[in-house]
């Protein structure tokens, strides 16, 4: 799996790059991580136990900080802390970003559910 050869926060516009080594190079919104992120409080334990996010659409990255050589762990606006994004985690997460967001954005909708806090 490509390993990251840069990853820049950008606050204006809650958005995180990252470069992999593999020349790829990935905008992830904030909002995006936050709900996707590969915490148990989020993913649960087993299948079909996810819970869904909402209300993150304003969510800061307050910090970011290293998981040995192999992850990150960002520490969200909203005290989510927990999550730890590994390598091929985030990777996955730009291939497949599109994707992704449009079934994030169905299950909000199925679910009455809102962006906004």
């Amino acid at each position: 799996m490509p390993n990251p050869t840069e990853i820049r926060l950008h606050a204006a516009s809650r958005q995180m790059e990252i470069h992999f080594d593999d020349d790829t190079r990935y905008t992830l919104s904030y909002e995006f991580l936050r709900v996707h992120s590969p915490s148990a409080e989020v993913r649960g334990h087993g299948p079909w136990q996810e819970t869904l996010q909402t209300g993150k659409r304003n969510v800061d990255i307050l910090s970011v900080d290293p998981v040995g050589s192999y992850a990150i762990q960002p520490r969200f606006s909203d005290g989510h802390a927990t999550g730890i994004y590994a390598w091929d985690y985030l990777h996955s997460l730009g291939r497949d970003h599109d994707k992704l967001w449009a079934e994030y954005l169905e299950k909000l909708v199925d679910a009455g559910a809102s962006r906004d806090a």
